[in-house]
């Protein structure tokens, strides 16, 4: 079986210029969640870049190998370069899984396969606890979680949260301040699939948390195209397909 090439894209700014967050995350966010995959049995080469070195990275040769991508933004959506929004999207029709985490649902990549320009929802910063439901029992994204998690501590987010209607909601989070939100979504463009996680703000350990791993395992793995090529025998009587 052919192994899933992963990249990851992290902004790597908070962890360089605030030393509670390089605290939490030494080797940035991409470092970790690197971490999470690179060891997976079906995983074969992973690749990050940042807002500082993503034009060399992620060059079109470099996006053509690559089976699945996670993106984390925030504060440096504007410095993404356009040319490489426009690969990265049309990898994603072509075929290329996307996990979009956290703050990334304001990024330009996500924006221009969403046809939303703002993504504006509710937030606060509040160190609110966050109850994960599982709304879709059953679904690959969810196995293994039973029917609900518990993320000690999150920035809140909450509706309306203007993003097209999904076309499965796997997960709706619960916030002590009442608040409810979205925070699993799927989404088909073209050939690719897109998967929307709310949990991950750069100001806690989120992303060491083992049902915060195993979603974005089971994400990775769905999101991934697996193709079945067609091959016809054309040898003598009537063509029929191989699979």
């Amino acid at each position: 079986m052919k192994k899933i090439n992963v990249a990851i894209f992290n902004e790597f700014f908070h962890e360089q210029n605030e030393e509670r967050i390089a605290a939490i995350y030494p080797e940035g966010i991409h470092g970790a969640i690197a971490n999470i995959v690179k060891n997976e049995p079906d995983v074969g080469d992973v690749i990050t870049a940042t807002v500082y070195n993503h034009t060399e990275v992620f060059t079109q040769e470099c996006l053509d190998n690559i089976d699945v991508m996670f993106w984390w933004g925030h504060l440096k959506h504007g410095d993404v370069d356009d040319e490489i929004v426009r690969r990265v999207c049309r990898r994603v029709y072509e075929g290329m899984g996307l996990i979009v985490l956290h703050s990334g649902h304001a990024s330009k990549v996500f924006q221009k396969l969403m046809g939303t320009p703002s993504g504006s929802l509710r937030w606060r910063e509040s160190d609110d606890k966050c109850l994960v439901w599982v709304v879709s029992q059953g679904h690959p994204i969810a196995e293994g979680l039973g029917e609900c998690f518990i993320v000690p501590a999150e920035e809140t987010y909450g509706e309306q949260f203007s993003i097209p209607e999904p076309d499965e909601l796997i997960f709706i989070s619960w916030f002590e301040g009442g608040e409810v939100f979205r925070s699993g979504c799927t989404f088909r463009r073209g050939a690719g699939k897109i998967f929307y996680f709310q949990n991950g703000h750069e100001s806690y350990p989120t992303y060491y948390q083992e049902e915060v791993k195993t979603v974005l395992k089971n994400a990775m793995r769905w999101v991934c195209p697996y193709e079945k090529k067609i091959v016809y025998d054309l040898g003598g009587g009537n063509a029929k397909p191989k699979i």
